[in-house]
């Protein structure tokens, strides 16, 4: 049964990878094709253009992988009843069944990549993207490599090493000089919310710089007056979706302690929870259809019917998402709901096979 595991297994994995990477390839060309009208804004170029398309893969890739097991597993399992492969499997013996747990065997593998990309690659490479584009579009920002945001304002220049949702900005380190340029302080802030009107450092450490020493204090808060607006500084916000589910389960902890609207922070967080799933449940849901209505269809037909499936999936999860939080309902019912429907139709659709 090894042996059977492994030729289905290489059928379906070998047609999900050719499907991701055709989607993969379309999708990212469509995605430079609408960073062209922004080349020539500031110093974004060509190349930095490339650039963030390059890094804005691995998020694209995530989103795609539902889409693209459905496709692949339909077309693996479909290649193999167009050479009567599975029908010589049932008539050695081999179930239904036994068939099926070979190929959810398969999607485990693609949940685990899929998981591995989502939560290890994309978040990292998504916030480097929307990095380097914010600071090349704009004149007022500066990225220094690692050592993160740079900005000058008035006398002083700010390094931010994190953006967060929310209006909320992470290792916040202030140095402020007089008019002969020398360093009078020297700030550094763990954090900063913007609160009615204006920043707010929190959890400071101070350092006053004179010709006597360095004075240190620590301060809790203390209100930050600067030129650096949070709609300059909203274009290189992370946004919800582009978190990891640590990042987001911390974020949503943080806006429940104070108080804070967190239902679209949560929608993303179930959102995040449930997408490995939904990928799962797609390789689950090719297989009556090729055993099914596909069985003798040609790969064109295939290809199409796993597209059309896969798109309506994904409006379907869109429009449960838009409507819980217009409506308030609870984020995991609105996440679980489009997954429970769809494994139901897929369930449904087995019994009608045995």
């Amino acid at each position: 049964m090894q042996i059977l595991d492994r030729y289905i297994g290489r059928s379906v994995l070998w047609s999900t990878f050719i499907a991701l990477t055709v989607l993969l390839t379309l999708f990212t060309f469509f995605a430079f094709m609408d960073e062209v009208g922004d080349i020539g804004k500031g110093n974004y170029g060509a190349w930095q253009a490339v650039q963030y398309v390059l890094l804005t893969m691995p998020k694209l890739a995530y989103q795609l992988f539902p889409v693209a097991a459905l496709i692949g597993c339909t077309i693996g399992l479909g290649v193999l009843a167009s050479n009567s492969e599975l029908t010589v499997m049932r008539a050695a013996g081999v179930s239904l069944g036994r068939i099926v747990w070979s190929v959810m065997k398969v999607g485990l593998l693609i949940v685990i990549a899929s998981l591995l990309i989502g939560e290890g690659i994309a978040p990292v490479a998504e916030e480097r993207a929307q990095t380097l584009r914010s600071v090349a579009k704009s004149d007022k920002l500066d990225l220094g490599g690692r050592s993160g945001f740079w900005a000058r304002d008035g006398n002083s220049f700010v390094n931010v090493r994190k953006f967060l949702p929310g209006k909320r900005l992470g290792e916040v380190t202030i140095y402020t000089f007089d008019g002969e340029q020398q360093l009078t302080r020297m700030l550094y802030a763990k954090s900063a919310v913007y609160q009615d009107g204006h920043w707010l450092l929190e959890n400071i450490t101070s350092s006053e710089v004179s010709f006597d020493g360095v004075s240190a204090q620590r301060i809790k808060t203390e209100p930050w007056h600067t030129r650096l607006s949070p709609d300059l500084l909203s274009v290189v916000t992370v946004k919800p979706n582009t978190l990891s589910i640590k990042g987001l389960y911390d974020y949503v902890g943080y806006l429940r302690e104070n108080g804070l609207d967190a239902a679209v922070y949560e929608q993303a967080l179930w959102g995040k929870i449930v997408a490995p799933l939904v990928t799962g449940v797609m390789v689950f849901l090719a297989i009556p259809f090729v055993f099914g209505p596909l069985r003798s269809v040609s790969i064109g037909h295939r290809i199409l019917v796993g597209t059309l499936v896969g798109i309506g999936f994904h409006l379907l999860n869109q429009m449960f998402g838009y409507l819980g939080l217009v409506a308030g309902i609870y984020p995991a019912l609105t996440a679980v709901l489009p997954l429970a429907l769809a494994l139901g139709t897929g369930f449904w659709l087995m019994r009608r096979i045995y």
